[in-house]
C-alpha cells in the first residue's frame, strides 16, 4: 500500500523520504567531524574534498550548519571552524558518560574525606579531558578546574597516567615523548609501580596526584587530587595519595574490573 502524506503536517515516512533524510545526516556529521584538535580550522575547498560533493552541495551544508551555530566562518581568512553549539553538545556528552554518574558518590565522599578538590577526566582520543569536578569550598584557597579543560599529555598527571595504561596504538606520539624525556621514562615506570602520578608545576604552586580508573582490563578515566603545594604532599605514599587510590580501585570495581588491585602493586 502506498505511504501517503498525513493530513496536516506535510510530511511523509516512506523510503523516499528516510533515504535523503538519512544521507542529509550523514553528510553533516561528516562536515563535522573532519574537525581535529591539529585541524581546527578548513577552507570550503577542503570540506567539498572531504564531502565528495560539488562545491555547492558543500556550500548548502555550511551555511545550514552555520545557520545551528554548528559552524563559525570567518571571513578575514575564509575558513570554518567548529561553532559554539559544538561546546554545549560535548557537555551535554561529556555529563551523560555512564562513569560520570558512578563516580560521583566517590568524588563526594573522596572530598569528605581528605577536604581537597576531586576532578575526573577522560581521553577523548587526543588528550584527558576533565569532565567533572568537585571542588572544596572549605580552604581559603579554593581550587577550581573547570569542566571541559583540556590536559597536556606529557605535563600533567592525568594525561601521564594515560600515557602509562592507554594501548600504544592509542598514542602515537608516546614513543618520540619518552625518548625525548628521561624523566618521563622514569615517570611511567614509577606510575606502573605505584598506581599514581605526582605533578607539581612550579609556576603556580598546584599540585596534583592522579590514579587510573579501569572498566575490565581498560583504562577508562583518571580521579585526581588538586591543591597547594602545602596543602597536598609530592609522596605517592602519604594518607592521601593512598586515599585517593583506594577510591580509584573501588570505582574500578564497581565499573566491572576484575582485578582487586588495577592499580598498581
Amino acid at each position: 500500500m502506498a505511504t501517503k502524506a498525513q493530513p496536516g503536517t506535510g510530511e511523509q515516512s516512506g523510503p523516499e523520504t528516510t533515504a535523503p533524510t538519512i544521507q542529509t545526516v550523514q553528510r553533516a556529521a561528516l562536515i563535522l567531524g573532519s574537525f581535529t584538535v591539529g585541524k581546527p580550522h578548513m577552507s570550503l575547498n577542503e570540506i567539498t574534498a572531504r564531502l565528495g560533493a560539488s562545491k555547492a552541495t558543500a556550500h548548502r551544508y555550511t551555511k545550514a550548519l552555520r545557520a545551528a551555530n554548528l559552524l563559525r566562518y570567518d571571513e578575514r581568512t575564509s575558513l570554518y571552524s567548529l561553532g559554539p553549539q559544538v561546546l554545549t553538545l560535548a557537555a551535554a556528552a561529556r555529563a551523560g558518560l555512564p562513569i560520570v554518574a558512578a563516580a560521583e558518590p566517590y568524588m563526594e565522599e573522596l572530598v569528605r574525606r581528605i577536604d581537597e578538590t576531586i576532578v575526573l577526566s577522560v581521553w577523548d582520543g587526543e588528550s584527558a579531558t576533565v569532565v567533572r569536578s568537585v571542588d572544596n569550598t572549605a580552604h581559603m584557597v579554593r581550587i577550581s578546574v573547570r569542566v571541559g579543560s583540556r590536559l597536556d599529555l606529557t605535563s600533567s598527571a592525568q594525561g601521564r597516567i594515560f600515557l602509562t595504561f592507554l594501548p600504544p596504538d592509542q598514542v602515537p606520539t608516546l614513543p618520540r615523548s619518552v625518548r625525548k624525556s628521561s624523566e618521563l621514562t622514569d615517570e611511567l615506570e614509577a606510575i606502573r609501580l605505584y598506581g599514581l602520578s605526582v605533578n607539581s608545576p612550579a609556576v603556580n604552586g598546584v599540585r596534583t596526584i592522579a590514579a587510573p580508573i579501569f572498566e575490565g582490563d581498560e583504562i577508562s578515566g583518571t580521579l585526581a587530587v588538586v591543591g597547594t603545594t602545602a596543602t597536598v604532599p609530592d609522596d605517592v605514599k602519604s594518607p592521601m595519595a593512598q586515599a585517593l587510590l583506594e577510591t580509584a580501585r573501588a570505582l574500578s570495581q564497581r565499573l566491572g574490573t576484575s582485578d582487586s588491585e588495577p592499580n598498581g602493586g
